[in-house]
């Protein structure tokens, strides 16, 4: 791999290039990409180039810089995450046409919960976290679902730092947050009441794999007038069917 005089490789700098973009920023300058990625504009602006030759990134309109298409198909295609989307899409739709507002599929990445997939409708409650985007685990009823089952390590790292507060309804120390993991294992669900938005209540469940262990979890985020507690037997009913998939023979982990 050539190097440049800083000693750095061409793919440590394109790596840095793709980092520069988050969900907040789809689309960027190649000035500010460049100042991102720490590369001289000139730098920045030749492997831009060249990687829009091949498709993996765009220019819009206006010459800012997206990811590309065929990013994103390599992307989708080699998804570690695909055939458990795949199992959970037909239960997804059956529970969005109940709730009829946002259902979602998150799985445990490092420390937080990323959404792989999402089912929402023109009207639904506002809903703060993102397709492809990562939420703390804490705050969220995927991420507290995600973080009751998951490593003891895990826990006590959550359990030990600072607790990002999104409203005075979020979990802000270790006793609290102990407690409510406690609940989620004994009832099997997390009932999160305007935890990340005030105006919403988000709850989730567990998606269980081989083994019976938790790979993910099925959430869904409707207004906060009282009304989560009655699609709790549908969310749980789904959550159940999703995990006789993934629990079947003839399951593909990785679709």
């Amino acid at each position: 791999m050539a190097r440049s005089t800083s000693g750095e490789s061409v793919l440590e700098r394109v790596v840095r290039i793709f980092e520069a973009f988050d969900t907040e920023t789809p689309a960027i300058t190649v000035t500010e990409l460049a100042r991102r990625a720490g590369l001289p504009p000139a730098t920045a602006s030749r492997l831009v180039g060249e990687l829009v030759g091949y498709g993996w990134l765009r220019r819009d309109a206006d010459r800012r810089v997206r990811i590309g298409v065929r990013m994103w198909e390599l992307a989708v295609r080699a998804s570690p995450t695909l055939g458990l989307r795949e199992a959970a899409m037909p239960y997804m739709e059956d529970l969005h046409a109940v709730v009829g507002h946002h259902v979602q599929l998150g799985v445990l990445h490092h420390r937080e919960v990323l959404y792989v997939d999402r089912l929402s409708a023109p009207g639904a409650v506002r809903n703060v976290s993102r397709f492809g985007g990562r939420m703390p685990l804490h705050a969220t009823s995927p991420g507290l679902v995600l973080l009751a089952y998951g490593p003891v390590e895990l826990q006590e790292s959550i359990l030990s730092g600072p607790l990002r507060a999104f409203t005075e309804r979020t979990p802000g120390d270790s006793r609290t947050l102990r407690t409510l993991l406690g609940e989620i294992r004994r009832t099997g669900y997390a009932y999160c009441d305007g935890f990340i938005d005030d105006l919403s209540t988000a709850v989730a469940a567990p998606l269980r794999g081989r083994g019976d262990h938790v790979v993910a979890a099925l959430s869904v985020i409707v207004p906060r007038d009282g009304s989560a507690r009655s699609i709790l037997p549908a969310l749980l009913a789904a959550a159940r069917g999703i995990s006789r998939t993934l629990q079947s023979p003839g399951f593909a982990a990785t679709g």
